[in-house]
């Protein structure tokens, strides 16, 4: 009996075909798979497979414009800003936006797009949309950027006698307005010395004309306590030069503010080609 015991346990438990399994003599790999026979060979096929891992040489390797990227780096820091042209510094503001990509031919396609780099940052999101490489994202990292160099530059004439300090304002209503793709009218209010109180943009308007009200002018002057303004309005045409009904709207509004001790310094047109000064042309 404890033999028989013995050899049943041995049978259990010695390795061997499933009972279920069997093999046909006489028949071919292919025709034993077909009845549902699986090789070793064929297991072995399925198993999971050693995972390679890439060489220190492919891990060293770069692309090729990460050199290009460092000459580009070290030009700047060598020789500023001017050492370099439009696109090779948008170039380099793209390397951060736009990481593991050649940058240069999206930089370039964005000069030619726009004509250069102040009209890159002052395009609207939609349109830099439109050039191949530039998505939601790196469209407002260029408004961004837009909004921080806008943002310097009226810190150059915040606070300070304006009338001495012209070129930065010019500089300043420039990158503000010169690319606005509808005309916007911008009072810069001003206090006893010349100095900057606010700048705000009163009205928008469409591609070739703003509303504006002189009485609304005064009445925010008043408000702010300026005792002189300087009126700015851009053309999206690129064109700076007044039109017949710029002239006669600064007039009026010359007119009203006369009354009430607030003078008109100047009402300056501003465009991609440009800037106008009606004072300095005598128009008023």
């Amino acid at each position: 009996m404890q033999d028989f015991r013995a050899r049943a346990e041995k049978n259990s438990t010695a390795p061997g075909p499933s009972p279920y399994s069997f093999a046909l003599p006489g028949l071919s790999g292919q025709e034993r798979a077909a009845m549902g026979e699986t090789s070793d060979d064929e297991r072995g096929f399925f198993a999971e497979l050693p995972v390679r891992r890439p060489t220190k040489a492919a891990l060293a390797e770069k692309p090729h414009y990460h050199g290009h990227r460092d000459r580009l780096r070290e030009r700047f820091a060598t020789g500023g800003p001017d050492a370099l042209p439009d696109y090779e510094l948008l170039e380099l503001l793209l390397f951060r936006l736009i990481p593991r990509v050649d940058t240069k031919p999206i930089a370039k396609a964005l000069i030619a797009r726009f004509g250069s780099l102040a009209e890159v940052l002052g395009a609207p999101p939609p349109l830099l949309e439109e050039v191949k490489g530039i998505g939601p994202t790196v469209a407002i990292d260029l408004k961004v950027i837009a909004a921080t160099a806008q943002r310097m530059a009226r810190g150059e004439v915040r606070g300070r006698e304006v009338l001495s300090n012209w070129t930065q304002l010019l500089d300043y209503c420039r990158s503000a307005m010169a690319f606005e793709t509808r005309e916007q009218f911008r009072i810069l209010f001003l206090d006893k010395k010349n100095g900057l109180i606010a700048d705000e943009v009163q009205q928008t308007g469409t591609v070739d004309h703003t509303p504006v009200y002189p009485r609304e002018v005064v009445k925010r002057a008043l408000e702010l306590s300026a005792s002189a303004v300087i009126l700015v309005h851009n053309h999206p045409s690129g064109d700076p030069t007044p039109s017949r009904g710029d002239i006669e709207m600064t007039k009026q509004i010359i007119e009203t503010a006369k009354p009430l001790g607030i003078a008109v310094h100047d009402h300056i047109i501003i465009g991609r080609k440009g800037n106008a000064s009606m004072k300095g042309l005598l128009l008023i």
